[in-house]
């Protein structure tokens, strides 16, 4: 069949939604599907064979956003496609949903930003009504809803949207693996960043507000350790002011082999956002098998256990996040036990078989709509 994917993030930008798009275009293809990509931006006509168009867009904070136009319209009239797949859907998306219901095509919304929570971040809460609004009227006009994590399906059900299921997301068992620790390259990174044989606590993702990145001052003072930051972003430069320099290693966008030496060099990975609706890297670094400490809030709740393949810290305590990483600092066995267990909790969720899933609801939102008989 015709999958157009529209995206409200695609390359060059980094982010989860960029590579969730990836994965599931990917998936798609090589099942014999005819799949094209429509985003605000694209690294060139093309993605490994697939085509990618892109719509007009406005700057805003450094990202390019999708707007409604004719131009999205009269592409997928081109297209003719027989499902859209519409990733973290804003008002580009909105367009992609309404004119698929318009046209009698199946649509598959993924949910994967809590934007009403980025708005309380940014000092905007007074918009949460009106964006809550927008949310519901969006995925209800959806064929099909994919939430992350079922705290965040119960919360879209509260705003009254309809025909939700969860749907999580992949992880890359063979690139991000425990084995990765003993690599030259890998043990050359930990003499670089840990000249000392210090521990090193890191985070990967964006550097922007909602990360609360800025957190990690609290443990920059903890004895023996090195902090690294692999990211970009907004909050970059502010980052770079903030923290001190003799205990924290900004290394940037990393990908690929990079990227997974990266996870496999570190001790504790450590997340402080507390409005995630998923946590891909938390998926990334248990793979990796690393222990991991992050919020007992959104996504995290239902990737971590815990006290047996990582640590949730109180949203409410401010020193719960640093007695919790000090106490993995302070016990090898420990940080070994909780990385281990985290390899095994992810070994299920390999992009292929969260794919193979994805493929099941493209079917159930196919049956959900009826096209019109051809004359």
């Amino acid at each position: 069949m015709k999958i157009v994917i529209v995206s409200e993030s695609f390359l060059p930008q980094l982010n989860g939604v960029t590579n969730s798009v990836i994965r599931v275009a990917r998936h798609q293809r090589d099942l014999g599907h005819d799949v094209s990509i429509v985003a605000p931006t694209r690294p060139g006509p093309e993605f490994e064979g697939i085509p990618v168009y892109i719509v007009p867009s406005i700057p805003l904070v450094k990202f390019a956003v999708g707007i409604p136009s004719l131009a999205l319209a009269n592409l997928l009239d081109r297209i003719a496609p027989d499902l859209i797949h519409v990733a973290s859907p804003f008002a580009l998306g909105a367009q992609a949903i309404a004119y698929a219901q318009r046209n009698s095509i199946a649509s598959v919304a993924v949910y994967q930003t809590d934007i009403a929570g980025y708005l309380h971040r940014y000092g905007m809460a007074v918009a949460k009504p009106m964006v809550d609004r927008f949310v519901a009227s969006t995925h209800n006009a959806a064929t099909v809803t994919l939430a992350p994590t079922p705290i965040a399906r119960d919360a879209l059900k509260q705003l009254g949207v309809k025909n939700l299921a969860v749907w999580g997301r992949g992880v890359d068992l063979d690139g991000f693996h425990p084995n990765n620790r003993f690599a030259e390259d890998t043990i050359a990174f930990r003499h670089k960043y840990a000249p000392n044989g210090e521990r090193i606590i890191g985070y990967v993702g964006r550097l922007a507000a909602e990360k609360q990145v800025d957190r990690f001052r609290e443990l920059a003072d903890i004895p023996n350790t090195r902090i690294v930051i692999i990211g970009d972003g907004p909050e970059r430069a502010r980052l770079h002011a903030l923290l001190p320099a003799g205990s924290v290693s900004f290394l940037g966008s990393k990908s690929g082999r990079e990227l997974q030496i990266a996870y496999a060099a570190l001790d504790v990975f450590v997340h402080f956002g507390t409005e995630e609706t998923f946590g891909q890297t938390i998926q990334e670094a248990q793979a990796a098998g690393v222990a991991v400490v992050a919020p007992r809030s959104g996504g995290p709740i239902h990737l971590i256990d815990s006290g047996v393949d990582g640590m949730l810290f109180d949203v409410e305590a401010p020193e719960s996040p640093r007695v919790a990483v000090q106490h993995l600092v302070d016990d090898a066995a420990l940080r070994a036990r909780m990385g281990e267990a985290g390899r095994r909790r992810v070994l299920g969720k390999s992009w292929e078989a969260v794919n193979d899933e994805l493929s099941h609801h493209y079917d159930v939102a196919r049956t959900r709509v009826k096209r019109p008989a051809l004359a």
